[in-house]
């Protein structure tokens, strides 16, 4: 048993015990004694040692917990399937479940070994599937990742992401595979047209009404699968905090790259539906005077232009890297009233991350096409892009696959998918041109 909750305890008297001699000695506006100050000095010594034994009881607990799939020395024996029924003996109904592991690392090594013939399964994996946060898998060594470490890494897929924080996402529940939004069809603003058919009217007294009703129309969400792959060496495998570390920092960054991907550029077969390639997206004509692949004033004020006006204030520029060269020297007007269209990060009061066009964030992105194709700067409103996901990434583990290697693999399952919430651009009350959450620029060439 671990003593390290009485050398907390202990380290707290004698640290309230220095406070009393400092206290005692100022309210009397002296120094502190000659026994004062021996006993002061004996107690930080004293401290010293306690800190020490904290320090080795949090070590061997460390190795405890490393060590707990293999030596099976918890205080739950270990259940055979028949008897799951009991897996929650002596909770009070209706408590949830304490967290059966301390790290991401510890779990994944648990179900790593229990793939291994040599290697008794986790009874700790086993009263997950019970307690509702996760579910076994067949002989595969299959098991969901614990909630609060899945709800980690996806937090940390779209914490990275420029694209993903921005859209509008929606949860689907663990029962189902896709959702149903209702959305108002509507692609004109003329009278009769605005929320698919509304239409109110100027009357005199007595006069009949008409009847008009908004049209809606259906955004059909079905969750689509990602998946990834880890090889864990043996040498890792001995080290939960390693092992943690490296997917925290490889698989969010690959789900984030994935899906932000498929946010612009998915085809909808297999992946959600990009905005490149849904209805919605408006390409607006190359200035005529542009001359190869470049990007002019007339091409930056001509896409702004037909950006929908309510998605101006959360539009967004994303660009290919290679666009920035040509953002520098853009200018309006001439003279001494020439200005400057982008402003560079660290000038002109932009103390921002990104550089501003129009006064909006440009985001350099490996998404984007390249320089003189459709796609290469593209301004978007992503509040206008719905996503759904099913949260609670899979985890499955095998030691055949890369056997002769000594590593086990990891493979991450991610149920998701997304598309723009508009189907086509929309035709406004007045006017020629139509207008976008989703604006690209045609080739230059």
């Amino acid at each position: 048993m671990s003593n390290i909750h009485a050398f907390r305890q202990r380290k707290a008297e004698v640290v309230k015990a220095q406070r009393a001699l400092l206290d005692t000695a100022a309210k009397e506006e002296r120094g502190l004694s000659e026994s004062e100050s021996a006993k002061y000095e004996d107690n930080i010594k004293k401290l010293e040692g306690i800190e020490a034994s904290i320090i080795r009881e949090e070590k061997q607990l460390e190795m405890e917990r490393s060590m707990s799939a293999l030596q099976d020395e918890n205080s739950r024996a270990t259940r055979e399937a028949s008897g799951l029924e009991n897996a929650n003996a002596g909770e009070q109904p209706g408590t949830p479940a304490a967290k059966p592991f301390a790290s991401l690392g510890e779990q994944l090594i648990a179900v790593a070994r229990s793939s291994m013939g040599n290697f008794r399964q986790d009874p700790r994996l086993v009263r997950a599937a019970i307690s509702g946060t996760g579910e076994t898998a067949p002989a595969d060594g299959g098991f969901l990742v614990h909630k609060d470490f899945s709800d980690l890494l996806l937090q940390r897929t779209y914490e990275m992401g420029q694209i993903s924080q921005r859209v509008f996402r929606v949860p689907i529940s663990a029962n189902s595979n896709g959702v149903k939004i209702n959305a108002i069809d509507e692609d004109s603003r003329v009278d009769g047209s605005r929320w698919g058919g509304v239409l109110a009217y100027w009357q005199n007294e007595a006069d009949t009404m008409n009847a008009t009703k908004p049209k809606f129309r259906q955004i059909q969400i079905q969750l689509q699968k990602l998946t990834g792959l880890c090889y864990a060496t043996d040498e890792l495998l001995q080290d939960a905090s390693a092992l943690e570390a490296v997917i925290m920092q490889t698989f969010p960054q690959e789900f984030t790259f994935k899906v932000e991907d498929a946010i612009i550029n998915g085809t909808g077969s297999g992946q959600p539906l990009g905005i490149i390639n849904s209805g919605a997206v408006l390409q607006v004509a190359k200035d005529g005077a542009d001359s190869g692949a470049t990007v002019s004033t007339p091409d930056v004020l001509s896409m702004w232009s037909r950006c929908w006006g309510r998605s101006r204030q959360n539009a967004v520029w994303l660009v290919n890297q290679d666009v920035e060269p040509k953002l520098y020297p853009l200018t309006l007007g001439s003279g001494t009233a020439v200005q400057l269209l982008y402003t560079p990060p660290g000038t002109r009061d932009n103390g921002g991350q990104y550089g501003l066009l129009l006064g909006r964030p440009v985001i350099p992105v490996e998404y984007c096409a390249t320089l003189g194709t459709p796609g290469d700067i593209i301004l978007a409103d992503f509040s206008q892009y719905v996503m759904s996901d099913k949260g609670a990434p899979q985890a499955a583990s095998s030691i055949h696959v890369r056997f002769l290697n000594d590593e086990t693999t990891f493979r991450f399952t991610y149920r998701v998918d997304g598309q723009p919430v508009w189907k086509k651009p929309l035709t406004p009350k007045n006017g020629s041109n139509t207008y976008s959450p989703f604006i690209t620029l045609a080739t230059r060439s």
